[in-house]
């Protein structure tokens, strides 16, 4: 999803530093009988972007799950969401999937 969200933002002309561009995974795991199941799935992003390309950013964001090949293969199975710092010069906004699902 990371290689994903990079692309959306690049095929909308966002400019973002990618050496600032990071994101984490974390994941929750249960007991099914002797193994474990991967439950669930939170991708975090960190992505500082100029103010004047919020939209794009959130709306690259918001469709960013649809375009990964991992999420695609996964999201039956196990829940994926993911959360947002978007820096946009002075201000900084938090981001989440809606319904803690993509």
């Amino acid at each position: 999803m990371y290689g994903t969200l990079a692309g959306a933002l690049a095929g909308r002309k966002v400019p973002f530093d990618r050496s600032r561009y990071t994101a984490t995974a974390e994941g929750r795991i249960a007991g099914v009988g002797k193994t474990i199941r991967i439950v669930s799935i939170t991708m975090h992003y960190d992505v500082t972007v100029p103010p004047e390309h919020r939209e794009a950013a959130t709306r690259a964001l918001a469709v960013h799950p649809a375009g990964c090949p991992a999420h695609e293969s996964v999201k039956d199975a196990i829940a994926v969401d993911w959360h947002a710092v978007l820096r946009l010069g002075d201000d900084v906004v938090e981001l989440r999937s809606e319904g803690g699902r993509t």
